[in-house]
C-alpha cells in the first residue's frame, strides 16, 4: 500500500510539473515580439505600442487630454516642466484606456536610471513567491530603440542576499507590467536606462525585509556614487486599482457594489479613499501595511479583498523608496494623488496599430490611480 501510495504521489508531481511547463510555453508562445538572447522583446504589442509612430501619436493625443488636470496641479502645489518626482504610481493597462494617467506622471520622472517594481500576474503560474525577480537582459525593446538596463542591476544584485531574489529571464518575458512604463520612459529621456524587479506574492514581513535589504543595497551605491534622487535614481511602482465586475475575470465576481452606475462610483469612492488614504501624504509603513491589509487577506495574501493588482508591488516599492529618501535626505517621501479614472470613464484614443485588450462596460471595468512623490 505504501509503495502505490508513494507511486501515486510521485505520479501526481509529475503531471503538475508537466501542466506547469506547458502553461509557461503557451505564455512564451504569446510573446508578441521574441527576445534575443541579450535583449527582452515585448510580450503585448496590442495594448501598449511598439514603434516609433504609435508612441508619438500616443503621447500628442495624451498631452491634450492630461493638460487640464497637469494645469491644474501645477497651480495648485507650484509644479513646472520641471519638477520632477522621486517616485511614483503608474498604471499598465492598454494606452487607450489609461494614457491619460500615464501622461501626468510620466514627464515628472527625469532621473537617468529608473528602478520599476512590477506586478508579477503569472506568479502562480512559475509557483513563485517571497522573492524579488530581476533578468539578465542588456536591453529592453522601446519603441525608439534599445532601452539599456542600468549597470545599477548588477550593483544591486551584489549586494542582496541571495535568499532576497531570483534571476529569470523567461519570468520577465512573460510579465507586460514594466513593458507597459518603458516607453513613457524612452518618450521623455532617450538615454534613461532601467532596473525591473517584479514583486510576487510576499506577506508583509517578508515585504518589509526584502524591502529593508533593498534599500540599504540602494542608498549604498547612491551615496558611492554621489548619485542625487530624482535626477539620477527614480523608483516607479506599476500598478492598476481595482478589476471590477462580474464578468471575464476569470470566474470571480469583483462586482461589490453591483454592476449599475450607483454601484460603479461606489467602487470608484473606494478606490480614491484607498489612495488617498495610504498612497498620499508622508509615507509610513503603517500605512503601506495598511494598504495591503485592505486589498489583501493578512493571513493569506494570495486572498484578494479588494483586487487592486498592484497590492504587492505599490507597498514593496514605496517601503523601498521611502526608507532610501529617509537614509539619504533624512525626511518622509510624500505622496500627491494626480488623478484617478478608470477604463469606462477615460476618453479613447485613435491610434493606428495599437488597441485594446479587455472590454470596458459596468461589467467589467478596471481602475488607474497616478501618484507623484517627492
Amino acid at each position: 500500500m505504501k509503495l502505490t501510495l508513494t507511486i501515486l504521489f510521485a505520479a501526481v508531481i509529475v503531471m503538475s510539473a508537466a501542466a506547469q511547463s506547458s502553461e509557461i510555453e503557451e505564455l512564451l508562445d504569446d510573446v508578441g515580439i521574441k527576445p534575443t538572447a541579450m535583449q527582452r522583446g515585448q510580450m503585448d504589442i496590442i495594448g501598449f505600442a511598439s514603434t516609433a509612430a504609435q508612441m508619438d501619436q500616443v503621447v500628442s493625443q495624451t498631452v491634450t487630454l492630461a493638460r487640464p488636470q497637469a494645469d491644474r496641479l501645477s497651480f495648485r502645489y507650484n509644479w513646472n516642466r520641471e519638477t520632477s518626482f522621486i517616485a511614483g504610481v503608474c498604471p499598465h493597462d492598454d494606452y487607450e484606456y489609461a494614457g491619460r494617467l500615464y501622461h501626468l506622471l510620466m514627464p515628472h520622472i527625469k532621473a537617468k536610471r529608473v528602478v520599476i517594481f512590477g506586478v508579477f500576474h503569472k506568479a502562480r503560474v512559475f509557483n513563485v513567491e517571497d522573492k524579488l525577480i530581476f533578468d539578465s537582459y542588456e536591453a529592453w525593446h522601446g519603441p525608439y530603440g534599445p532601452v539599456q538596463v542600468s549597470a545599477l542591476r548588477a550593483e544591486i544584485l551584489e549586494r542582496l542576499p541571495e535568499s532576497d531574489y531570483l534571476v529569470d529571464n523567461d519570468m520577465q518575458m512573460v510579465e507586460h507590467s514594466v513593458e507597459a512604463i518603458v516607453p513613457w520612459l524612452q518618450q521623455f529621456n532617450r538615454s534613461v536606462e532601467i532596473v525591473s524587479i517584479l514583486v510576487p506574492y510576499m506577506n508583509w514581513e517578508t515585504m518589509d525585509s526584502r524591502a529593508s535589504d533593498l534599500a540599504s543595497a540602494l542608498s549604498t551605491i547612491i551615496l558611492e556614487n554621489d548619485w542625487n534622487l530624482g535626477e539620477d535614481v527614480a523608483f516607479i511602482s506599476s500598478a492598476d486599482a481595482v478589476h471590477y465586475g462580474d464578468a471575464g475575470w476569470g470566474g470571480s465576481d469583483f462586482a461589490d457594489f453591483g454592476v449599475d452606475v450607483p454601484g460603479y462610483q461606489k467602487a470608484v469612492d473606494r478606490d480614491v479613499s484607498l489612495a488617498e488614504m495610504y498612497l498620499t501624504g508622508p509615507v509610513t509603513a503603517d500605512k503601506l501595511r495598511g494598504f495591503l491589509h485592505s486589498c489583501a487577506d493578512a493571513e493569506d495574501v494570495k486572498q484578494y479583498k479588494i483586487s487592486w493588482c498592484g497590492r504587492f508591488s505599490i507597498p514593496f516599492g514605496l517601503n523601498v523608496a521611502s526608507r532610501v529618501v529617509a537614509e539619504l535626505e533624512g525626511r518622509p517621501l510624500t505622496g500627491y494623488l494626480l488623478d484617478y479614472g478608470s477604463s469606462v470613464s477615460e476618453a479613447s484614443l485613435e491610434v493606428e496599430g495599437i488597441g485594446v485588450t479587455a472590454p470596458n462596460n459596468l461589467h467589467h471595468w478596471v481602475g488607474y490611480a497616478a501618484i507623484g512623490y517627492r
